[in-house]
């Protein structure tokens, strides 16, 4: 039945509203109410419009924002996991695992199939941009957590993830904690120039009160 078959995969989907991001966690964000991957998904689809609009991207937006509507699927089922927490060869073994579950109620199941696998082999533009914007959206949230003090590098027991050698070095040196986590993905992740400039924007400013700026 095709209305059996549309409540079945809302249903699994509306998990992710209530999915709280992991690595919000693993930082021990004191927010009352943390990122779920629901509003990352939103988030994602915004910074890619507005990248689209601001810097005239020759891309199929309407691809990438498809993209981006489902490049965290997966997790519906396997959960999120950071690639601290998890290597990303194995989670991605494991997330097209669940890909194929996840869209089985779909009878168009092929067409979203084919765009995840896009996605994830980066090798057009669209996946590309849609990539980039996926790790920037991540660096943004920090920053805006980080500049309404809900982090405390002081009280981070049982956090793995500040151990590892590139954060410490990068936190040894000053940074604050958003600007250890955008310097990192700025060292690790090939962002484009545009890219780029917005994240480095980001790093030394202030954003959190753009939205009043005039």
């Amino acid at each position: 039945m095709k209305e059996k078959n549309v409540l079945q995969f809302y249903v699994l989907c509306n998990r992710l509203k209530h999915l709280i991001r992991s690595g919000w966690i693993a930082w021990n964000v004191k927010k009352e109410r943390v990122e779920s991957v629901a509003e990352h998904i939103y988030s994602t689809q915004m910074l890619a419009i507005a990248m689209y609009s601001e810097f005239n991207y020759d891309i199929d937006l309407e691809k990438v924002l498809k993209m981006l509507a489902i490049h965290e699927l997966e997790e519906t089922i396997i959960g999120d996991f950071t690639p601290f927490q998890l290597d990303q060869e194995k989670k991605q073994e494991m997330g097209h695992k669940a890909i194929l579950k996840a869209l089985q109620p779909l009878s168009d199941k092929q067409h979203w199939i084919d765009l995840i696998m896009e996605f994830d082999a980066r090798k057009t533009k669209e996946a590309v941009f849609a990539y980039q914007c996926d790790k920037l959206e991540c660096d943004l949230q920090a920053k805006l957590y980080d500049e309404e003090n809900y982090v405390d590098l002081n009280n981070q027991e049982n956090n793995k993830t500040i151990e590892d050698e590139n954060v410490k070095e990068l936190l040894e040196k000053g940074y604050s904690w958003s600007q250890m986590w955008i310097k990192n993905d700025l060292n690790k992740i090939n962002f484009d120039e545009n890219f780029r400039k917005v994240n480095e924007y980001a790093f030394y400013n202030k954003i959190s009160d753009l939205e009043e700026d005039k």
